[in-house]
């Protein structure tokens, strides 16, 4: 990692206290260079207790907003700390801090702004039900259709970005299924992406933020954020924007010098 760079991994976290302090170290183990910052969206649990214990920044949410408002709180952090890179890594351990590496090679080199990581690129072998098999690979040739970029897993929540990136989420960032949405946005403000093969690991604690969707209203539910994705376009915040100006939400207050 450039040593002249700030990098954050932004770990979106709900009731994950039982896996939220092993990834912090990991992170720190791996990934020395990178600060650890974990969104708390409104945990009933210890997760917000047992992270800041593991060295993390911590934000909490007096409730939850869902993983499209925690990760936007990530980036509006990191926006206003000054932070160069930003990862996104699920709290529940899924996403290994080993390969943080490999994306921001990817980030580097291959002249992206957002990179992510992929589950099916390569024959990496991600195990996931029929179903939801067939959405992917749905998903996927939309996305790629719409961005002309060859797009393998665009629900990929391992995703790596630059300060163009960092200013354009910490601004408007998609809430209910925003993955797809997201890699939309960047592709509609004439970024550039890529997608990298990485291992994903099997969740061990916790629930998913899908959990209690079924498969076809998920599927549904994401081609219709595809179709909204089409037509959004909003300008990336510039020196002097009013936002600029905007005080955090009461999420931030009290956790910025």
């Amino acid at each position: 990692m450039d040593s002249g760079r700030k990098s954050v991994a932004i770990v979106p976290a709900l009731n994950e206290e039982a896996a939220v302090g092993g990834l912090i170290s990991e992170i720190h183990e791996k990934a020395p260079g990178y600060d650890v910052l974990v969104v708390d969206d409104g945990s009933s649990d210890g997760t917000a207790a047992v992270a800041r214990a593991a060295g993390a920044i911590v934000l909490s949410h007096p409730f939850n907003l869902g993983i499209g408002g925690a990760v936007q709180s990530g980036y509006r952090f990191a926006f206003l700390q000054g932070y160069d890179v930003a990862v996104q890594v699920d709290g529940d351990g899924q996403h290994d801090p080993s390969q943080l590496a490999s994306l921001e090679t990817a980030l580097n080199d291959g002249e992206a702004d957002m990179v992510w990581g992929s589950r099916f690129l390569e024959g990496a072998g991600y195990p996931v039900g029929s179903m939801r098999r067939v959405g992917q690979k749905l998903f996927a040739g939309l996305v790629s259709l719409i961005t002309r970029e060859a797009v393998t897993d665009p629900t990929s929540g391992f995703r790596m970005t630059n300060r163009r990136g960092i200013e354009l989420f910490a601004r408007d960032y998609p809430h209910d299924f925003p993955e797809v949405e997201a890699i939309l946005m960047v592709h509609a403000h004439d970024m550039s992406l890529h997608e990298v093969p990485v291992t994903m690991r099997p969740r061990q604690h916790g629930n998913s933020s899908l959990a209690g969707y079924s498969a076809p209203y998920y599927m549904v539910r994401v081609l219709l954020a595809i179709f909204v994705g089409l037509f959004r376009r909003r300008p990336v915040p510039l020196p002097g924007d009013d936002w600029l100006a905007t005080p955090p939400s009461k999420a931030l207050e009290g956790t910025l010098p």
